[in-house]
């Protein structure tokens, strides 16, 4: 990409395997930013760092102060990937070093009032926030839409699975790593999807039907020794006020395999998997080359390859960002979670 400087920076704890986002040609400089190099894969990731500074001129730093002055010629792309209780403070701090374009990775925030918080803080200095919601951008949900269009009546269900082992240990894990909860976390990609396309805002919902013999709740102890109590499988189906009606089914330890529906008449009529045959290929390919990540990264591998390129390409050049959830969505997306939180909770009781 020949416009300029375009840094991505990545906050996060992260092993090697996440960091090859060197671009291709390179941009003048990327610079990463690194808050957790310690511990397991640490040699490993010193010997990285040193190959990405010699060979693409990369420089590595532990805080976004250190990062030098932007000047007006440069174009600044901050890519925000931590926790998701860290994001507030990782943003001001990108926004203060002169980064105009952000891609804040889901759910944004913890809660609606700090994310609306950042979206008026970046509005106010002329910052894009641009989210990193790659289902919006995924070819399984394109298609199944597209199919559902030439249904009359039809029904679309829209399912996430995972491949955490059915154990309270491993799921005791899951629920303390992810303390803003499924519908927060895993399930988020669903509801803005909802919020995208399907006119699901709190005040347009008419009625929340979760299914019981589905879904499932505990309270299950983290690493900490804390308990913590979310799903561990959920569906539910939304009909708003104007008509529409959509389902999210999601499932933890439901595998490694994520897809969508077209019902009619209760008949599923279409079916659509991420990946599909020819993304598969790909998924082997890296398998083979990062062995023992989670499953999904590599499922996922095209559509956020998508996502950040469509992100950056509107920092460098003003190209709309096309099909990539903004801020307003990613706020609303939150209201919807925390709406349905209590509503769900009370009917598994």
């Amino acid at each position: 990409m020949q416009h300029g400087q375009i840094p991505k920076i990545q906050s996060c704890k992260t092993s090697i395997s996440d960091l090859i986002i060197i671009p291709s040609p390179p941009t003048s400089f990327t610079i990463i930013i690194i808050t957790g190099a310690e511990g397991p894969g640490g040699p490993e990731f010193a010997e990285f760092a040193k190959k990405a500074e010699a060979e693409n001129g990369v420089a590595f730093h532990t805080s976004l102060a250190d990062l030098p002055p932007a000047t007006d010629s440069v174009k600044r792309l901050a890519l925000i990937s931590g926790r998701t209780g860290d994001n507030p403070r990782l943003m001001s701090e990108a926004i203060d070093a002169g980064c105009t374009t952000i891609y804040l990775e889901k759910p944004g925030a913890p809660t609606v009032a700090e994310l609306e918080a950042m979206k008026s803080e970046a509005a106010s200095k002329n910052v894009t926030v641009l989210m990193g919601y790659n289902k919006n951008v995924c070819k399984y949900v394109s298609k199944t839409r597209d199919f559902a269009a030439s249904v009359e009546n039809g029904h679309v269900t829209f399912v996430s699975n995972n491949t955490y082992e059915p154990t309270a240990e491993s799921l005791g894990e899951c629920f303390e790593r992810n303390a803003e909860g499924m519908l927060k976390n895993m399930a988020i990609h669903e509801l803005a999807l909802l919020v995208s396309f399907y006119d699901v805002t709190v005040e347009n919902i008419e009625s929340v039907t979760c299914d019981k013999e589905f879904s499932s709740m505990q309270t299950l102890k983290g690493p900490s020794g804390k308990e913590w109590t979310d799903f561990d499988k959920v569906k539910f189906t939304i009909k708003t006020k104007t008509g529409n009606s959509v389902s999210v089914q999601a499932d933890r330890c439901g595998g490694d395999v994520s897809y969508a529906t077209v019902s009619k008449d209760e008949e599923e009529v279409f079916k659509y998997t991420m990946p599909d045959e020819e993304d598969k290929a790909n998924v082997e390919v890296l398998e083979a080359k990062y062995p023992g990540a989670m499953p999904y990264f590599f499922s996922q591998d095209p559509d956020y390859t998508t996502v950040k390129d469509r992100v950056a390409a509107f920092c460098a050049t003003g190209e709309v960002a096309e099909g990539i959830a903004t801020i307003e969505i990613a706020c609303e997306t939150l209201r919807v979670a925390e709406y349905l939180v209590p509503v769900i909770q009370e009917q598994l009781k």
